[in-house]
């Protein structure tokens, strides 16, 4: 995306929603977002890292988390990524399952995408697969944003060893 979207995408009417910046998240509430929201698609990279690895990159002064509430309970979450002075990366978006078909996701978009530009860059950046929602793509194009290239990847699923490694920590 190299100019901001025109138009408005307005909260539909009775969601009670609340957008919060978490400056200093706490590790475990980091994965649990990960975990609640990613699961289905296999964002697995982030709940190997160890707690030092993980604290790295969430706590890093070019990252900034936005978390989600609706009706008071978590419900998703974004992470923008300054990659330089001219890019800014949607790193992670995404609602939980109990979030979807509530007509809510073009307007989070939207904040996201709002956040990402107030940050300055010349263009905003995101990443998507095969294994996303069915309409994570769709989404982004009617955002603004353009293809300009595609990867192979290979995953390797949680194990019931990874499960039990995050289920012990803190």
């Amino acid at each position: 995306m190299v100019k901001p979207p025109s138009g408005h995408h307005p909260l539909p009417v009775n969601v009670q929603a609340a957008l919060m910046r978490a400056r200093d998240i706490p590790l475990h509430f980091y994965r649990y977002l990960q975990y609640r929201i990613g699961r289905d698609y296999h964002w697995v990279y982030r709940l190997r890292m160890d707690d030092e690895t993980l604290s790295g990159v969430v706590h890093d002064p070019a990252t900034t988390i936005d978390v989600l509430y609706l009706d008071g309970a978590p419900a998703g979450f974004f992470e923008l990524k300054r990659e330089s002075d001219e890019v800014v990366d949607l790193a992670y978006f995404g609602l939980m399952k109990h979030a979807h078909g509530r007509g809510i996701g073009r307007w989070f978009l939207r904040q996201a995408i709002d956040s990402a530009w107030a940050l300055g860059p010349e263009r905003v950046t995101v990443n998507t697969c095969t294994l996303d929602h069915k309409a994570a793509l769709p989404l982004y194009q009617k955002m603004g944003f353009n293809p300009i290239g595609q990867t192979e990847t290979f995953i390797h699923p949680m194990t019931d060893a990874d499960h039990l490694r995050l289920a012990r920590l803190d």
